[in-house]
């Protein structure tokens, strides 16, 4: 059986697309990223530009006009029609301690912006030193403890501006 796909162009243009489809296509490789497609006796010079797999995103420059691609197999319909969104998540507003520790280090302080990774602040359980990083970018609305601080499991560390 044969997979299919809902492929949407640049926001505006929606069709379905089998995966026997997408294998009969008359394409020939001709470096990394770029095609020559052969389609309804018509010639086409096509090249990914970008692509962002996460977000099943494509951009592709077809005879020089770009086309932004998002593609969505039946499981994505399915998380969609149910109301979740495939890679969508609650925005994180507190970081709480993980296990009871001691607080070696805060890397951060109040009001300042932090990307998603950036660490925030070092905690001591069982002889190892965890680091605990942001979970997205936003900006420090509140620190909960101090430096030397012994904390307990969940005890609120960081508050982000939501």
């Amino acid at each position: 059986m044969s997979q299919s796909f809902k492929v949407n162009v640049n926001s505006s243009l929606n069709f379905d697309i089998s995966e026997t489809e997408s294998s009969q296509l008359n394409s020939i490789k001709v470096s990394e990223n770029a095609y020559h497609v052969l389609y309804d006796n018509t010639s086409f010079k096509a090249e990914i530009s970008t692509s962002n797999f996460n977000k099943k995103l494509i951009q592709v420059k077809v005879n020089n006009t770009n086309y932004n691609i998002h593609i969505f197999n039946e499981l994505d319909s399915l998380i969609k029609e149910m109301g979740f969104e495939l890679g969508s998540s609650k925005t994180v507003n507190d970081i709480k301690a993980p296990m009871p520790g001691l607080i070696l280090e805060i890397s951060v302080k109040i009001g300042q912006k932090v990307e998603e990774n950036d660490t925030l602040l070092i905690l001591e359980a069982m002889k190892m030193e965890n680091v605990l990083t942001s979970p997205r970018a936003g900006v420090i609305k509140s620190i909960s403890v101090a430096k030397g601080d012994a904390v307990d499991k969940n005890k609120l560390l960081i508050e982000f501006d939501t």
